[in-house]
């Protein structure tokens, strides 16, 4: 795609924010078109695919925020001038094409499509068949902005293939691919892997835990922990497990406490033995590998640690990588868990809904990235670049 200079890329998203208004009627009752056709029984997956007035004025306003961003394309990243003559200056650049695999979310197709467009890159836009209505109208909005401007329709391109066609294009793509990001399940990143033949930048599973230390401030604890498991239970950021110390104060007490605290917001509670024995109302924990599910869900995991050293190992190894976070009033021990936590975003007494872009000022996101190439955290403008290097000489030649 040819290198687009700023004033027409931001003409592009003006043009977009005026449609996303203009067609708002027709994108509601698209979308409404999909949720009458949605098996309601999977609530996350459900809450994800509505669009309401309030979602409309949210992708405007995502459009607008990536308007008023820097244009990330053509940043010195570095410069250096070397004895033999050679100016040397890294900058940053295009992807090319990215293509971003994501179920439900019609809010998907705005900020990807925004984002890649910004930062010169066309964008395949494969969503789920659970909200093709939706997104046909939304894509409509993106070709109507780019034709108003003079430029192709084929910068944002929408792909409805089913899972036996996008199979067979991961595998023999018929236009160039230089990058793949699956947003989704487990089972949706393990299909990706398998079949592209280009870079995959994950956005993984949340299953995101919080620890409790002995020396937590209880209220301010509490707070944090039913904000993080309630605010917005279809969010990757959403906390699925607790891990209190076996060392706390009234240990029963504040089992009893959590249990009574998470039954006001109808949240089902397992544990693990000792977590039930505090607390008959909680269910055991049938087998450790519940200690791996994201539940996305009114669904909660306690479970006993004895130390922070435990809890980290716990994390470590069941967690998805996404965030963590722990409570505590000790400053040292909780740099401590955030420096041995292996997530992409780990907290000290907040909680876990802060990993997403707008909330950490990144702005719209493409994804949470759980990888640790080439960024980890929310995918923002910014990092929705790679780099090149432009070497200036006179004639010289290695010797």
């Amino acid at each position: 795609m040819d290198l687009l200079d700023t004033n027409t890329k931001n003409n592009v998203l003006a043009s977009m924010m005026k449609f996303i208004d203009q067609n708002r009627k027709e994108i509601l009752e698209a979308n409404q078109q999909d949720l009458d056709a949605f098996n309601k029984e999977d609530k996350a997956l459900y809450d994800r695919l509505v669009v309401n007035d309030k979602k409309i004025d949210d992708m405007i306003r995502a459009v607008e925020e990536v308007k008023d961003q820097a244009d990330p394309v053509g940043k010195v990243i570095s410069s250096r001038n070397l004895d033999n003559g050679l100016e040397i200056i890294n900058k940053t650049a295009p992807f090319g094409t990215i293509m971003i695999i994501y179920e439900s979310r019609p809010d998907v197709t705005i900020e990807a499509a925004v984002l890649a467009f910004k930062a010169n890159s066309k964008i395949l836009l494969k969503g789920g068949k659970e909200a093709v209505n939706s997104n046909k109208v939304l894509v409509k909005c993106w070709h109507q902005a780019l034709e108003e401007n003079g430029l192709s329709k084929d910068w944002i391109e929408l792909f409805t293939l089913n899972r036996e066609e996008t199979q067979e294009f991961l595998r023999n793509p018929t236009q160039k691919l230089d990058l793949i990001v699956p947003r989704g399940g487990e089972r949706l990143i393990a299909f990706v892997k398998e079949h592209a033949q280009c870079a995959v930048l994950v956005s993984g599973r949340g299953n995101n835990f919080a620890y409790i230390s002995p020396d937590a401030d209880w209220e301010k604890s509490i707070q944090v922990l039913i904000n993080a498991k309630t605010d917005k239970i279809s969010g990757c950021n959403a906390l699925d497990k607790i891990l209190i110390d076996k060392n706390i104060a009234d240990y029963d007490q504040k089992v009893k406490q959590l249990a009574d605290v998470f039954a006001d917001f109808n949240v089902e509670i397992y544990g693990d033995q000792q977590i039930v024995s505090a607390d008959d109302r909680i269910k055991l924990i049938p087998d450790d590998s519940m200690w791996f599910d994201e539940f996305l869900a009114l669904k909660l995991c306690i479970g006993t640690v004895d130390g922070m050293q435990d809890a980290i190992d716990k994390i470590n190894t069941y967690s998805g990588g996404h965030s963590s976070a722990i409570l505590t009033e000790d400053a040292e021990k909780a740099n401590q868990f955030m420096q041995e936590v292996d997530s992409a975003a780990v907290y000290h007494n907040a909680s876990t809904r802060f990993t997403d872009g707008g909330q950490m000022g990144v702005g719209a996101e493409l994804a949470i990235s759980t990888d640790k190439l080439h960024h980890r955290g929310p995918l923002g403008l910014e990092q929705l670049v790679t780099n090149k290097y432009y070497v200036y000489g006179n004639g010289q030649v290695r010797v």
